[in-house]
């Protein structure tokens, strides 16, 4: 049998252990290290020319470079989900809060096998949208997919262009999506 001096110290020391692996876990994301992505383009945009919503888009990412999980090879770093956060705001007052996840893997190294100044980014989030006075989504939690290609200057800064789509996967009453085509300037912090 144990005494309750006992089971007390063991609890204290469970509770120590789950505040510091919170501690840990909240110090890591603080103190990580990734870019912090300023962008400006075109929202709705449709290269057959169907649409006629179209706005200025302009987003705010930060993507840490802390390592969620490792689902590959441990030589090929493409295979490691990282946490990014941002906010989107389109001219016609939409506003778009998101959250996910990204790969980043460079070109060179991917397609040739040497490393070069290019780099690849698919990313996936979701999160909550509004849509303002613009186009009408359909829901309030869109998902959002995007396909990015930057090349790192010298100073380690980036120059970027994405596509990405957001829409409600059918979850809404209406699923119209959009797309969007983004010019990035990224920021090591």
């Amino acid at each position: 049998q144990k005494t309750a001096y006992e089971i007390g110290v063991r609890l204290v020391g469970s509770e120590m252990c789950i505040r510091d692996s919170i501690l840990l876990f909240k110090t890591s994301i603080i103190f990580a290290e990734g870019y912090d992505v300023f962008g400006i383009g075109i929202y709705d945009v449709k290269f057959d020319g169907s649409s006629s919503n179209y706005a200025t888009d302009i987003r705010y990412e930060r993507r840490f470079d802390n390592t969620l999980f490792d689902i590959g090879p441990e030589e090929d770093n493409f295979f490691y989900l990282k946490p990014f956060a941002g906010v989107e705001f389109t001219t016609d007052s939409a506003f778009y809060a998101i959250t996910g996840i990204y790969l980043e893997d460079n070109l060179g190294d991917l397609m040739l096998g040497e490393e070069n100044k290019w780099n690849l980014t698919p990313s996936f989030g979701l999160g909550y949208y509004d849509d303002g006075d613009g186009k009408k989504l359909g829901h309030n939690l869109e998902f959002r997919t995007t396909l990015e290609v930057s090349y790192q200057l010298k100073n380690s800064d980036r120059i970027g262009i994405s596509f990405g789509h957001i829409s409600n996967a059918n979850i809404g009453d209406k699923n119209p999506g959009v797309e969007i085509l983004n010019f990035s300037y990224q920021k090591p912090f």
